[in-house]
């Protein structure tokens, strides 16, 4: 049975800050329905249900998770209708289409939240921000730590052979499928950095398809660079291509999908590491390709040194986002207290109408 629901990330939590995709995601669509309204107030819910409601109907649907709870989504988009639902908390950069905005902030009983309560609320949500800024900032010395791994490696480096190997991949994917008008490439996450760890949604993202290249290497062995002249080269030729950034360092690339190809060449190494399960899977090894023999013996104590000191960064930023987490379930606690949900299901259920509408005029 064929799979009715792709899942992305559109948002992460980076070295480089909050970094945000909507606008690539969402691009092409007619009409995006944004909610807002504060934490605990159904924004989820709503999403969710509408989102298994297209699915019964038998609509495509593109699920957008949030990086602090992946369980729960940020957005969706019924992919033949070219809608798209979002929490506007959550997400910046819509592109431009016709947006409707729905304030479940409506549903919440003001008089139900006491004058301390709303203050306690305001500490959280400062306690929040802060959390957020020590794991960005935690998550960037990590980075810099990552950058002293990858420099003995890029040392070692071939960077003709990296090239040579770049240059064949290209000539043997696009060779009789190129076109004569460039486009875009669409930009997503396939993971995120959350309150448990990395996350990704990379065995279910490219399953489906007939290849799968696992990009093996060391840090700085050139596996982003790699996939950045791929997508050049493929956006250059008009081949469709969904760029898949890395999660903890949005300017890398860690994975390509080409549905017209049936083809995903992805980076293959911790913290998403899988190995070939079946055929049509293939390993490119960047490492034993374009290094200088015995690199890793040669600098193994220093390197052990840096891997001790950059996992020790990520479990901290790790546990920064566990102190996120925490706090706004507290936050979401004093809503959930004081929204009328009936009245969510209200706006809920008008939003259906619509799009119940809507597969009615597709089907005709």
């Amino acid at each position: 049975m064929t799979d009715q629901s792709s899942h992305y990330f559109a948002r992460g939590n980076t070295a480089r800050g909050a970094h945000f995709l909507y606008h690539s995601a969402f691009d092409g669509l007619n009409k995006i329905f944004v909610l807002t309204g504060p934490q605990g107030t159904g924004k989820s819910t709503i999403l969710r249900k509408i989102s298994d409601h297209l699915l019964e109907k038998g609509q495509h649907v593109q699920c957008f998770h949030s990086p602090l709870r992946p369980n729960e989504l940020d957005g969706i988009i019924a992919t033949e209708l070219k809608v798209g639902l979002v929490d506007g908390r959550v997400c910046e950069g819509i592109p431009d289409c016709e947006v409707i905005r729905i304030d479940l902030g409506q549903a919440v009983d003001s008089r139900l939240l006491l004058s301390e309560q709303l203050s306690k609320i305001e500490k959280l949500q400062a306690e929040l921000a802060a959390a957020y800024d020590k794991a960005y900032e935690t998550f960037l010395t990590a980075l810099k730590i990552h950058d002293e791994w990858e420099s003995y490696y890029i040392e070692s480096m071939d960077f003709e052979k990296a090239d040579e190997v770049a240059q064949g991949l290209i000539q043997e994917l696009y060779a009789g499928h190129e076109k004569t008008t460039s486009i875009s490439g669409r930009h997503l996450f396939f993971g995120a950095a959350t309150p448990k760890g990395a996350f990704d949604f990379i065995q279910r993202l490219t399953m489906p398809l007939e290849r799968r290249i696992f990009i093996k290497g060391r840090p700085g062995s050139g596996k982003s660079t790699l996939l950045k002249k791929l997508a050049a080269a493929a956006e250059t030729n008009g081949i469709e291509v969904q760029v898949f950034h890395c999660g903890f360092d949005p300017n890398s690339l860690d994975m390509l999908i080409f549905p017209e190809l049936s083809t995903a060449i992805f980076d293959s190494t911790a913290p998403h590491e899988y190995f070939p399960e079946r055929n049509g899977d293939e390993i490119l090894d960047m490492y034993t390709l374009t290094m200088s023999p015995g690199t890793d013996e040669a600098y193994a104590a220093e390197i052990a040194a840096i891997k001790e000191r950059y996992s020790a960064k990520m479990k901290e930023a790790t546990s920064c986002l566990a102190s996120a987490e925490a706090i706004d379930s507290q936050i979401k606690a004093f809503y959930v207290s004081a929204t009328n949900f009936s009245v969510v299901e209200e706006f809920g259920k008008q939003i259906l109408s619509e799009i119940d509408e809507r597969i009615k005029q597709q089907s005709k």
